[in-house]
């Protein structure tokens, strides 16, 4: 318990919240903090702080962004990824706006009830807003415990998901739960870091297991290694007098409700323009009207959790409308594009191609 009371006092005594500002610290608008604690949830700080500003400015209030249509919410999310977020946000938005009368919930079980919300999300905003006595495990949170207190269990095991959350409990000032949580967690970004450390800074260098042992590098340990599936996508541009189908997608996939050229996934990217026509009429019913292809790109990719996404695009000039397409494929104009959510992996197939496509 020695050690617990080190452990503690010397994090809040190194603690002082002006050498990493950020919008949302220090605040107890319990809006303005779930919208922070959501975006963080996959993203660093650096890329989620001009997302946060953006969502704040756009949805100053919860009502605000229960109103807002899913397509505007979803093209504000772009390029953020993991997409689920911006679904569950506005789902928790909509529930607290329509079942709530618009107020955020007070408690911890209350915002546990929130789509999207997991239990350190909800410690987080529990104390940060309210400072309830809940403490927050994160990343930071699970490297800082487990070199300091030299834990070789594995933290993203049942036992050890226990053990630190247990623990980190324990470690918690719950007179000042925010401050504490906040505490931890910057130590973890700003000097315990994942690689290079900053141990000779730490106020905590004494007591530390790893260090003393050195054992850092090893600690936390992580059991699972995650294996990635290839998928390989055929994207298909069909330009007829200014415009461009496109089509939401829909089914339980990557990228649900996001944009898309009409799409053709196959065992891989070398397929002949012949079959993918073919594949077309099989899977679609479309038969093409005379065209030219301009041309099929270069292989585009993207890196998602358990997946890799290889894509190419097809550029066709119809030159006359299809007899029909399918239900939910829609023409739109090509400057309108921008106004649409898409993965990455599209736009940055846009950006290369801006001046050809417009």
């Amino acid at each position: 318990m020695e050690h617990h009371r080190f452990f503690q006092e010397s994090l809040l005594a190194w603690y002082r919240p002006e050498d990493r500002p950020l919008p949302w610290k220090g605040i107890q608008n319990p809006y303005h903090i779930w919208l922070s604690e959501i975006i963080l949830q996959q993203t660093r700080v650096e890329q989620g702080m001009s997302y946060y500003l953006r969502f704040v400015e756009t949805y100053p209030n919860i009502q605000d962004l229960a109103a807002a249509p899913d397509d505007e919410v979803m093209k504000l999310w772009e390029g953020l990824g993991y997409y689920s977020r911006a679904r569950n946000l506005l789902a928790a938005a909509r529930y607290v706006a329509r079942d709530l009368d618009g107020v955020f919930p007070t408690t911890y079980d209350g915002i546990r009830l929130l789509k999207g919300v997991g239990p350190y999300t909800a410690a987080a905003i529990a104390s940060f807003a309210y400072n309830l006595p809940h403490a927050v495990v994160d990343g930071n949170v699970f490297r800082v415990l487990a070199r300091f207190f030299g834990i070789s269990t594995p933290q993203d095991s049942t036992e050890g998901k226990k053990q630190f959350s247990q623990l980190a409990e324990a470690l918690l000032d719950a007179t000042q739960a925010g401050r504490y949580n906040q505490a931890i967690m910057d130590f973890g970004a700003t000097l315990c870091l994942p690689r290079n450390p900053l141990c000779k800074k730490c106020p905590l260098q004494i007591h530390c297991v790893a260090l003393k042992e050195q054992r850092i590098g090893e600690l936390p340990v992580k059991s699972k290694k995650i294996v990635k599936t290839e998928r390989f996508f055929h994207y298909l541009v069909f330009n007829f007098e200014g415009q461009v189908l496109i089509q939401k997608r829909e089914a339980k996939d990557i990228w649900l409700e996001l944009y898309q050229f009409p799409l053709l996934e196959n065992e891989s990217l070398e397929q002949s323009w012949a079959l993918l026509q073919t594949q077309l009429l099989e899977n679609n019913g479309l038969i093409l009207t005379p065209h030219t292809l301009r041309s099929g790109s270069k292989v585009f990719q993207q890196l998602l959790t358990h997946q890799v996404v290889n894509a190419r695009f097809w550029e066709i000039d119809l030159q006359a409308l299809p007899a029909a397409v399918p239900a939910n494929w829609v023409w739109i104009k090509r400057e309108t594009l921008n106004k649409y959510a898409f993965p990455k992996v599209i736009d940055r197939y846009l950006g290369d191609r801006v001046l050809l496509l417009l």
